[in-house]
This record gives structure tokens, C-alpha cells and sequence, in this order.
């Protein structure tokens, strides 16, 4: 766990003009900058970057957040490594209060200087070699394509890379995952007579490589081990290179292999990524899901990727929400998407990412198959596989949909089936009753108070109206802990996962339409709104008051008020009476 009070002083050393302009050039648009949205396809920029407040906004998508915010949907990262990303940029060392012990950046940064020597003497031997250019060649690579993965060579041999590193004994290239120590001491290369792929990372840093055999050979593909820098779990091969057709075309396509992404951009399908000889797992869905609202998995044909599709789906549930589609394209049993592509082009590859089955029919219909539906243990049994996984699903509305489909197809009633799988039954709130008193008047308050958070301290807690805006103005006063206030950044990442955090940055937007709103706004004027606002929420407390107070007089008469309220009943027809 990250302290939160580091996270505070990373925003304030961050600045999200420079930062988003790094990715997406900005150009001055009044005290604020603009660009074209990197969320979504757009000619008219709509994403708006608020020095002042050190946010971002998209009036076009919504996406919204702080500099953190930007490098995880940016990127696809988690919190985390975002976190540490920015960390990295601004010079500084993230603690680790979690027992943890983090690797040093100093050390980190040494393997990344060492992995990209050795890459660059990779893609000088294939150069030099040319059984390894011939091979290219037969499997249809263009040298474009070569240089736009990085691909490189390793020569046979056994310590080859003593030619690279002078001191071919450092625990450098141990740790980096580059040389094997065997039992007896004697240290090699890792990666001898194989076709070198990079791996890279979302900040474009080679962090480990995937080794094909030329022509025949076990293991077919050599991955480099888990290090310091490399967990395959969380990493994708070809994400930096795939991300801008991903968001053109807002989907992602998941395949097994590297030679699988390879060839399809080069046959002009640059939106494809591959998992790193390991199942796909939920941090691989969750990433990719930050960037596109659909993932179409494209395995193999043979019951091996039918059987890697099932593990796929089974680790998607969780990550999915109700905007977003998971498809599956099961292509026929002789190829895979590398052989499908040679053979039959991109056209026909591409409608079949079309035409993908949704993951709601696959579910069934693998269950389906596992079950004779013909008798009642086969229903029976229908039921019992879809329990865990309907449980792993965040989404109410696929869940009611799958809910309905199973109780079609096993002949129990839809409320057997949520009763049987231990879900609670959905049903549609009731509309909530219109507020009347003064929403417009909280929602003041709250642009005001997101502009300048140090006058949430200064909120009258005790006299805001019943308003959707009550929550989040009550917990902008909790966080400004009654003292000095924090930035709208700051604010921002203490409400991540707070169900206030819509609402506020909803009100954040407006705020940035506000007269006073920008670099060379006026404070003063800001704060004589606020003012304005909070002596209308007490004149109307002393209205309430005085109309209790009426009403009981109106009852009882005069003579059954107490003391202090008969006070009280005459300050307010002398002060107030005219308004009545």
C-alpha cells in the first residue's frame, strides 16, 4: 500500500500539462488547453486540460481524472504502476509501507539498460545471419515488420554475449534473465539459435524476449523467466505497438502467440496483442478493458485453444462491466490466427472479429455440451457448473440475462435459478421522489468548493438540504479535516472507489465553466459566491424555523410556545416578517 501522504506530494511535483502533452499535444485554449480526445475517435478536440486544477476532462467520452488517472487509462495500467511511473518522471523513490521490499529504481533502471544492449546486438546478428533472414522470409516477414517489433537474432553458441557485456559474470544479466547458472557454476546464454522478440512495456522499455526456434526444436518458444521486471501474468506482447488501432477501432483481439500478432500487422491488423505463455489471466483482461469496451479472444482451432478460450472466459467474468463485450472466434481446427491470415487474408479474418460470439453464448454453450438437457440430473447439473461463475460476475444486467437463458434451458423458473445459485433477485430501484429544496443552490456550492477546495472546511454541514450533491459536499468537508484544504487533484485521488467520486467529478466538468475558473481566476470572486451561497442555506434554515415555529403558534397559541421559542417567534416577525 502506497501512503496516502506520498501520493499528495506526487501530484503536487507532477504537472498534468506536461505530462498529458508528452502523449497528446495540447494547444492554449483560454486559462485551460485542449486537444483531441486519446479516448476516443473525434475531429472536434473535446479533452480539455485544467492547469489550475490539475485535472483532465473529455466533454465528448466523459473520461475524467488526475495525472495518475491519465497514465493508468493511457497506458493501462493499474494504480500502482502508474503511481511508480510518475514516481520514476518526477525523481522519486515510492516507500512501501505494505512489507514489501520494492526493487530500487537504480537497480531497475540498470536491467533496462542492460536488456536494450542486448537487443540491439539481437537485431545486429539478424542482420549478419542469413539462415535467420531466410526464415523470415518463409514465414512471410517484411523487413518493416521486423524493425517495427524489434525482432533480432540470437547466434548458436553458448556464451555469446560475452562479446556484449565485458563483464559476462555481473548478476545483472542473471537477474535480467539473460544467462543461466547451472549447477556446477558454469554460467551461459539463455537464448541461443532463436529468433529474438522484444517484449516491451507501456513506457516502451524491453523488459524481457520471447525466443523462436528456427525451423524444428523444443521448446518451440523460450520466454525469458519472471525478474524484476517481467511478471507475465500483467504483461502483453505488442500492447505499445497495437494501442493506436485498439482505440480506432475500440477493439482488442487476444491471441497465444507472438508469430499470431506478427502477422496480422503485417496483414494490416495492428490491433492485436498476445499472452506471454501463460493462460489469460484477470489483470490481462482489466487492462486491456481500460482501453477498449471490446476484447475478442482468436485462439487456435485445435482443442488446446478451445481448451485456452474456456480459461479465458472463466477469467474475464470479473473484470467485466455492463459496457463492455468479450467475443470469441474459434477459427477451424488446422490453423491458428498466423496461418488463417496467410491463407485467407485480412477481410476474412476481420469479419470474423465481427461476427465473434458473444461470451454469454459461449458460457452456455460449453456448459450446454457438458450436460445432456434431455433428463433431469443433466439440468440439474447445468445449474450447478453455472453457480461459480455467475457469482464471479460484477454485472447485474448480463447476469440477469444469463439467469433468464439458463432457466429457459434447464426448465426451472427464473427465481429457482437465482435461489438455487444463491444470487439475490434483481429488481429495478423504484425512481427516486424529486428533491425540491434547492439542488441548484448545492450544486453551486460544490463547482464552487471543487475550485477552491480550501472552502470545504467552511461548509455549513448542518443546514445542506437533502440533495444528491449532500454526500459529496459532506465528504469534501470530512477530507478537508476542518483545517487547510488540498488541491482538486489531491481530493480526486482520495475519493478513487468512493461512490461520491461520480458525482464530484461530474461537478469538476462544470467547474471548468465556471467565469472564474482558470490560472488568472479571481479567488475573491469565487469565495464571494461561496459566501452568497451559504447566507441563502441559513435564510432558508431561519425560514424552516420560522415556519415550524408559526405553525406551532397557529396550534397552540402564543401562550404554548416556551420561552426561548416566543424569543425566537418575535425576533423573526420583526427581522423576517416582511418575507412571510
Amino acid at each position: 500500500m502506497i501512503p496516502e501522504d506520498f501520493i499528495q506530494d506526487l501530484l503536487a511535483r507532477v504537472d498534468i500539462v506536461d505530462l498529458v502533452d508528452s502523449y497528446v499535444p495540447l494547444k492554449k485554449a483560454g486559462a485551460n488547453y485542449a486537444a483531441c480526445c486519446p479516448f476516443h475517435n473525434e475531429k472536434t478536440p473535446s479533452f480539455t486540460v485544467s492547469p489550475s486544477k490539475q485535472f483532465y476532462h473529455c466533454f465528448g467520452c466523459g473520461a475524467h481524472g488526475t495525472a495518475i488517472g491519465f497514465v493508468m487509462e493511457y497506458q493501462g495500467m493499474g494504480f500502482v504502476d502508474a503511481v511508480r511511473d510518475l514516481a520514476a518522471r518526477a525523481g522519486m523513490t515510492v516507500p512501501d509501507d505494505g512489507g514489501h521490499t520494492p526493487h530500487s529504481g537504480g537497480n531497475t533502471r540498470n536491467l533496462i539498460e542492460v536488456m536494450g544492449r542486448a537487443a540491439a546486438w539481437y537485431k545486429e546478428q539478424l542482420r549478419q545471419s542469413p539462415r535467420a533472414i531466410d526464415y523470415c522470409k518463409r514465414r512471410g516477414l517484411t523487413g518493416e515488420t521486423a524493425a517495427r517489433f524489434g525482432i533480432g537474432y540470437a547466434p548458436d553458441g553458448w556464451q555469446n554475449l560475452q562479446a556484449v557485456f565485458a563483464d559476462y559474470d555481473s548478476d545483472a544479466l542473471r537477474q535480467a534473465g539473460l544467462v543461466i547458472d547451472n549447477d556446477s557454476g558454469r554460467r551461459y546464454d539463455r537464448f541461443r539459435d532463436r529468433l529474438m522478440i522484444p517484449i516491451i512495456n507501456p513506457k516502451g522499455d524491453i523488459i524481457a524476449f520471447g525466443g523462436r526456434v528456427i525451423d524444428q526444436g523444443e521448446p518451440k518458444y523460450l520466454n525469458s523467466p519472471e525478474t524484476p521486471l517481467f511478471e507475465k501474468g500483467r504483461e502483453l506482447f505488442g500492447l505499445p505497438q497495437a494501442r493506436q488501432a485498439m482505440r480506432a477501432t475500440d477493439t482488442a483481439i487476444v491471441t497465444e502467440g507472438y508469430m499470431d500478432v506478427i502477422a496480422l500487422s503485417q496483414h494490416g491488423i495492428g490491433n492485436a496483442v498476445a499472452t506471454l505463455g501463460t493462460a489469460t489471466t484477470p489483470t490481462h483482461v482489466q487492462k486491456l478493458l481500460r482501453q477498449v469496451d471490446r476484447v475478442v479472444f482468436a485462439f487456435d482451432g485445435d482443442a488446446a485453444g478451445r481448451k485456452a478460450a474456456w480459461r479465458a472466459l472463466e477469467n474475464a467474468l470479473e473484470a467485466l462491466a455492463d459496457n463492455k463485450r468479450i467475443g470469441f472466434v474459434f477459427l477451424p481446427p488446422e490453423h491458428d490466427p498466423d496461418s488463417f491470415v496467410r491463407e485467407r487474408g485480412q477481410a476474412e479474418f476481420e469479419r470474423l472479429v465481427a461476427q465473434a460470439m458473444p461470451l454469454s453464448d459461449f458460457l452456455l454453450r460449453e456448459l450446454a455440451q457438458r450436460c445432456d438437457l434431455t433428463n433431469a440430473e443433466g439440468k440439474a447439473r447445468l445449474i450447478y457448473e453455472a453457480k461459480p461463475l455467475l457469482h464471479k460476475l460484477p454485472t447485474p444486467l448480463l447476469r440477469l440475462q444469463l439467469v433468464k437463458r439458463l432457466a429457459e434451458a434447464s426448465g426451472f423458473a427464473q427465481q429457482e435459478v437465482e435461489r438455487l445459485c444463491e444470487l439475490k433477485s434483481y429488481a429495478p430501484p423504484a425512481p427516486a421522489r424529486a428533491k425540491r429544496s434547492a439542488p441548484s443552490l448545492s450544486r453551486t456550492l460544490l463547482r464552487i468548493v471543487l475550485h477552491k477546495p480550501q472552502l470545504a472546511a467552511e461548509l455549513p454541514v448542518g443546514l445542506l438540504p437533502d440533495t444528491p450533491e449532500k454526500p459529496a459536499l459532506l465528504k469534501l468537508h470530512e477530507l478537508s479535516g476542518g483545517g487547510e484544504g488540498q488541491s482538486y487533484a489531491a481530493l480526486r485521488e482520495r475519493l478513487r472507489g468512493l461512490p461520491e467520486e461520480q458525482m464530484i467529478e461530474t461537478a469538476a466538468s462544470e467547474a471548468l465553466e465556471l467565469p472564474f475558473d482558470g490560472d488568472d481566476g479571481d479567488d475573491g470572486e469565487a469565495e464571494a459566491e461561496f459566501r452568497a451561497a451559504v447566507e441563502k442555506l441559513q435564510d432558508a434554515a431561519e425560514m424552516r424555523d420560522f415556519a415550524q415555529l408559526q405553525s406551532k403558534a397557529q396550534q397552540c397559541g402564543v401562550a404554548g410556545l416556551s420561552a426561548m421559542e416566543k424569543q425566537a417567534y418575535i425576533q423573526f416577525l420583526t427581522t423576517r416578517g416582511k418575507r412571510i
